[in-house]
């Protein structure tokens, strides 16, 4: 329910911005608007599938802002026009970004900590870090990166919204995905049937950071330039993505493939709201609005289709 009530949503928004957009401009948005849309969406995407697999283990990731907040500074520092600097410092920060997570891990996992107390902590020492790196917005991302991941001709972004999407469903099937979900439902019967997990909860977040450091190149490659405060608003973006998606906070329950639905929901609430002619200064009070009706609503539908049962 929770799934089918994402994409609903989800496709309701999206009649919705057409019909609005149609009635302003008296024309259909076209792939200029639809370029935009995808390639505006795709770091959320990517940070919320991230948060996703934190989330089914019963933890959360505060910190994947702060990495994507490095990465944007690293490559907008580092990265030159030519394929081996642009390879290896996509691998470099890649890598970054999966060593602050797996740290992240290890903190939660082996030392007993609170997740939302490390990774707040971790997401402090990221965003001085890039700060360092980047003191004030600038850097350059060189432009034939940006066409490749951010193509601005078309949607070609959409290919790694699939490719996401694949490699979720692969993860789901997987022995270490089997294990997420096991130790969400119950970490203590996870350890009592041998499933190592400790071990499970690191590779979680490691592949959130790697997934959040994909997210900051990303926007880097969008940006085409870098800002070391770029990252923060995703920190509550990919949480409610997660929210949206029906992702259950208690683990073990829901699909990342919800969270790229509300991702893309969060994504065109924007232009909703702009073409609904809602005053800018008022557009986060109705984004609230929305994510608490649809949360509402999800939980309503939810105990319907039980007591229906």
């Amino acid at each position: 329910m929770p799934l089918i009530l994402a994409f609903a949503t989800f496709a309701g928004l999206t009649a919705l911005y057409i019909g609005l957009f149609h009635g302003q401009l008296n024309a259909y948005p076209g792939s200029f608007e639809w370029t935009s849309i995808v390639n505006t969406a795709v770091p959320t995407v990517l940070v919320a599938v991230g948060q996703t697999i934190v989330v089914l283990t019963r933890g959360i990731d505060l910190s994947v802002g702060g990495v994507i907040d490095l990465s944007n500074s690293l490559a907008a520092t580092h990265m030159h026009d030519s394929v081996a600097s642009m390879l290896a410092w996509s691998l470099a920060i890649l890598a970054v970004g999966a060593a602050c997570g797996a740290a992240n891990g290890i903190l939660v996992a082996y030392g007993r900590l609170q997740p939302i107390l490390v990774t707040l902590a971790t997401l402090a020492i990221l965003q001085g870090l890039a700060l360092k790196t980047l003191p004030e917005p600038g850097g350059l991302i060189p432009p034939s990166y940006s066409n490749v991941l951010a193509s601005p001709k078309g949607p070609w972004s959409l290919i790694f919204i699939f490719a996401i999407a694949v490699g979720w469903l692969v993860l789901r099937r997987s022995t270490i995905g089997v294990r997420i979900f096991a130790i969400g439902n119950d970490e203590t019967a996870a350890r009592a049937h041998g499933i190592p997990v400790r071990r499970v909860k690191v590779i979680a977040y490691a592949l959130s950071g790697l997934l959040a450091a994909a997210a900051g190149l990303f926007l880097s490659a969008s940006t085409t330039g870098g800002d070391a405060a770029a990252g923060d608003v995703y920190i509550l973006t990919s949480i409610a993505a997660v929210v949206l998606g029906g992702i259950s906070f208690f683990g073990g329950r829901g699909s990342a493939l919800g969270s790229i639905a509300g991702a893309f929901v969060l994504t065109i609430l924007t232009n909703v709201l702009f073409f609904a002619g809602i005053d800018p200064l008022y557009q986060s009070f109705f984004q609230g609005l929305f994510l608490f009706a649809a949360v509402l609503l999800g939980a309503v539908l939810g105990r319907l289709v039980k007591g229906a049962s």
